[in-house]
C-alpha cells in the first residue's frame, strides 16, 4: 500500500512561513490536494492542483497566502505557506489519485492516498 510522506511542518509565529513537502515517489498522481485538520473540527480541505492541466484551486481561508505546486523532477508535491495565522494551526495531509480526468477539487472522495500528516502550529 503506497502512503504518502509529509514533511516541514513545526511551531511559527503569527505571520512567519513555512513550506510543507509530501514525496510522491513510486506513485503516479494527477489529482493532488492538501488538507487540514484542527482540534474539535471537520478536516477541511485548503489547496489542490491538477498537474495534466496546472490549475490549481484555494479555499477562501487561504487563497493569497499558501501556494500549492509541484516539482516533477523530485516527484515531490509542496505547500507554501505565509502570512500564517493561529488559525491555520493544524495537522496537515497531503492526499493523490489518479484518474483518467482530472481538475483541482478538495473533494475528499476524489483522493486514493493519504499521508499521514504533519503538525503546524502558530502562536500569536
Amino acid at each position: 500500500q503506497v502512503q504518502l510522506m509529509e514533511s516541514g511542518g513545526g511551531s511559527v509565529q503569527a505571520g512567519g512561513s513555512l513550506r510543507l513537502s509530501c514525496d510522491l515517489s513510486g506513485y503516479t498522481a494527477n489529482f493532488m490536494g492538501w488538507f487540514r485538520k484542527a482540534p474539535g473540527k471537520e478536516r477541511e480541505g485548503v489547496a489542490s492542483l491538477c498537474s495534466t492541466t496546472g490549475e490549481v484551486y484555494y479555499s477562501d481561508s487561504v487563497k493569497g497566502r499558501f501556494t500549492i505546486s509541484r516539482d516533477n523532477a523530485q516527484n515531490t508535491l509542496y505547500l507554501e505557506m505565509n502570512s500564517l495565522k493561529s488559525e491555520d494551526t493544524a495537522m496537515y495531509y497531503c492526499a493523490a489519485n489518479f484518474l483518467s480526468f482530472c481538475y483541482p477539487t478538495i473533494l475528499e472522495r476524489m483522493y486514493k492516498t493519504w499521508g499521514q500528516g504533519t503538525q503546524v502550529t502558530v502562536s500569536s
